[in-house]
């Protein structure tokens, strides 16, 4: 997928949220949803700790 001028939708947040609790990378997470790795690690700050899409969906 290519990397460009899109937003992280609820789809992409539940997709971070599953990887991430399978231990993914965030190198293959932002591969694997097409975002900049920089933007995968705003979005986990975003979300807490443990990441929430439900949170980081609120916040934004």
């Amino acid at each position: 997928m290519k990397k460009g001028n899109r937003r992280l939708n609820y789809e992409d947040r539940k997709k971070i949220e599953k990887m991430v609790e399978q231990g993914a990378r965030v190198v293959v997470i932002a591969d694997t949803i097409g975002f900049h790795r920089a933007t995968i690690y705003n979005e986990l700050q975003r979300g807490g700790t443990p990441y929430r899409a439900d949170v980081a969906q609120r916040t934004v």
